[in-house]
Formats: structure tokens, sequence, C-alpha cells
């Protein structure tokens, strides 16, 4: 992501990269050494985006929007609003009532955090994005304090909802992204994942 923001030019199409990680702990620029409880033996990686630490790891739906926002004539508070508008209507889709709270970025069910938001903006163009819990192992997230919410209690697709296949919700995903910002063709292509999914402006 770092790499290819730096080598963008005013060009250069914008991207959705959809994938999943392995097991690991990120930490924002503003994470705080008091949310790390335990990470066992689960790496601890420092990032560039904002936000507290959190957890990725396979079960997960990983989306990075490479967008130009200059380009795109859109605000980073706007853009924040966009995104969760995204996930939040796919969720509807199937069923799923999730919510936005002031101030604390990312998706709730009943309370509990379904989807963190982490971004960071360079030169205009944003990189980093959402994390989307869909069929994981929720354990880890006990080992810190996530996002840096203190009692915040994680949750998960499919502890509301039955499961659809990856395609389905990585094409839903895609369908909702384009339509709210406005893009009008889309190219997919696939490189180490399945779900690396760029969209050209």
């Amino acid at each position: 992501m770092q790499a290819t923001t730096t080598a963008r030019t005013a060009d250069t199409p914008d991207a959705l990269w959809l994938c999943t990680h392995p097991a690991t702990f990120t930490q924002g620029q503003a994470g705080k050494p008091e949310h790390i409880k335990q990470l066992g033996s689960i790496p601890l990686v420092q990032t560039d985006r904002g936000g507290q630490v959190t957890y990725h790891g396979p079960g997960q739906l990983i989306v990075y929007p490479l967008i130009n926002l200059t380009r795109k004539k859109i605000g980073v508070k706007a853009f924040v609003a966009a995104l969760e508008q995204v996930v939040q209507t796919l969720l509807a889709d199937f069923d799923i009532l999730a919510e936005t709270k002031e101030g604390m970025p990312g998706l709730y069910v009943a309370n509990k955090k379904i989807a963190s938001l982490g971004l960071k903006i360079k030169q205009g163009c944003s990189y980093h994005g959402i994390a989307l819990n869909i069929d994981m192992n929720l354990e880890p997230f006990e080992r810190i304090t996530p996002c840096g919410l203190s009692g915040m209690t994680v949750t998960q697709w499919r502890e509301h909802a039955a499961l659809p296949d990856w395609s389905s919700i990585c094409d839903r995903l895609t369908t909702h992204f384009c339509q709210l910002l406005n893009y009008t063709h889309i190219t997919r292509y696939s490189q180490e994942s399945p779900w690396h999914c760029p969209t050209s402006p």
C-alpha cells in the first residue's frame, strides 16, 4: 500500500483491495502500550494508520481503498462515513443491523464491534481501511483493548446471520462501494488472493 501510494500519479486508477491476513496484531500511530495485554505468539506490526491496536486473522475480510481523495473531491470525514455506509449496507443485505457511533469509527451490532476502521492519507490519497469480522477466532481480541475501547466486546458475522460464500460478500461489497462513491467502471483481477479487486474511476 505504501509503495503503491508513493508511486501514484494524477492518472493512477483508484483501487479497492480485498484480502485476508494471517494472525497479526497491528498498532496505529497513536497506539498506547497499555492497550496491549498479552500478545502470545502472534506478532505485533507497527503501522502508519490512524487508530489504536487491533487484530487481523483468517476469517476476517480486509478492505483497503486506495483512493485519490483530492481527485475524487471528497473530504476525509465524508470518506470515512462512506466506507462505514458501504459495510453497513452490505450487512443489511443479510439482515444484520449495524450502527455507527459518534467518535468511534467502525460498525457495531448490538453494541459489539463487528468492523474496525483506520486510514492513512498521504498526498491526498488513502490507504489502510476496514477490517470486517466474518468467521474467525475472536480469542486474540481478548489479549488487547480493541481499538483502545475499554470494555468493548467484539462480534462477527456468523453470530448474527448465516454465512454466504466469500465471493458473494466481495461482490456485494464492491458493488456498494462503486455505487456509493460513483465509480462507473470496474476492472477485476487477482494477484496473491482472489479478493484483490481494483476499481477504475
